[in-house]
């Protein structure tokens, strides 16, 4: 994709893991070849940034040889697999997402945004995580693969997954998924019967809790590649692992007394904004940083009314247009404001900071 400060290369880790060898290597490459910023996507993959139309071939050919992309376009398009990130070795999780990137070329091809969650721990914790076919458990224990937008899914079995979802894959194409875009604007009736419900969801919390390192939270889920080579390099780290909320596992690591809370991060969403995206018109991270002290819930901070940052309405919004920002409550990005035309300046100071 092309962004204001050029190409942006999405990379999407094996199992949502990084060893430290590719932690290093990824880095390395991000200052290479980009300008060596990296985003942390709400879908667990990472977004290298500032890559030219000259340098982003020998990125490729880097980010292969580390095994961080399929050199098949094809297995890699249909290789959008998320996973819980307290998910270990041998748990259905991971078997799970084994057994789909074995059967890969037997998926067919997806419209570009289409993502398949496999969310097999004891309750969900991906439930607010943009998927659109999922592998969850219900209350009782059982295994179940649900379509984004319905309540309801149906039971399956470990060593029968990568087969149910890829006949669910299948029957969304023939009655015009594609269409649709997301599966959850798909209505056609299902295939099988889905009569049973997923467990009550589990917060972020409880699944970092469970997971097997520290979690090290990034603000607005852009950092520099040599904040990810000080990080893969800490004592006792044996592996990075990526997340969908603004952090990293670092696998081996002691928890980190000066680390950001994921309800802090999860509370506040910012855009890239101006230069970075062209259709910004206003600068947004440092105020939001500034910002967030002296508000209450959730902040949203936007470039512009698109919203891509934060879809989901917030308490507080801040939309750029045309060099300043609309202040609006409880909505989207572009919502009705009750205030227009605001410097950076006069919205903090409407919030009490001199």
């Amino acid at each position: 994709m092309t962004a204001g400060d050029g190409l942006l290369v999405r990379v999407r880790p094996r199992l949502g893991r990084l060893t430290v060898p590719q932690a290093i290597g990824l880095a390395k490459a991000a200052r290479s070849h980009g300008n060596g910023l990296i985003d942390l996507t709400n879908r667990a993959a990472l977004q290298l940034r500032g890559v030219t139309e000259q340098s982003h071939a020998p990125l490729l050919r880097q980010l292969i040889a580390l095994g961080l992309v399929d050199p098949d376009p094809g297995r890699e398009a249909r290789g959008n697999v998320l996973l819980t990130p307290d998910s270990s070795p041998g748990d259905d999780t991971e078997n799970i997402a084994l057994s789909l990137i074995e059967h890969l070329d037997e998926m067919p091809e997806l419209p570009p945004k289409i993502g398949i969650a496999i969310d097999a721990g004891p309750a969900p914790c991906l439930a607010a995580v943009p998927a659109d076919f999922r592998f969850e458990r219900s209350a009782t224990g059982v295994l179940l693969l649900r379509m984004d937008g319905r309540m309801l899914g149906s039971p399956t079995r470990g060593e029968n997954a990568a087969r149910d979802l890829s006949a669910l894959l299948h029957w969304f194409l023939a009655t015009g998924g594609a269409a649709s875009g997301r599966a959850a604007r798909h209505r056609a009736p299902l295939p099988t019967v889905a009569d049973v419900a997923p467990a009550p969801s589990r917060p972020p919390s409880q699944a970092l809790a469970a997971a097997a390192g520290s979690f090290h939270g990034i603000p607005f889920g852009q950092f520099h590649a040599d904040s990810l080579i000080a990080l893969a390099e800490k004592g006792n780290v044996c592996a990075v692992r990526i997340t969908p909320w603004r952090g990293l596992i670092l696998e081996g690591a002691k928890e980190d007394a000066d680390n950001v809370s994921i309800d802090r991060l999860l509370g506040m969403d910012a855009c890239p904004g101006a230069p970075a995206c062209p259709q910004a018109s206003v600068a947004t991270r440092s105020l939001a940083s500034r910002l967030a002290p002296l508000v209450n819930g959730s902040l949203h901070v936007s470039g512009c009314a698109k919203g891509c940052a934060r879809q989901a309405p917030a308490d507080l919004v801040l939309t750029g247009r045309q060099g300043r920002f609309d202040l609006s409550r409880n909505g989207p990005a572009g919502s009705s404001p009750e205030l227009t035309g605001m410097t950076a300046d006069q919205v903090l100071a409407h919030f009490g900071r001199p």
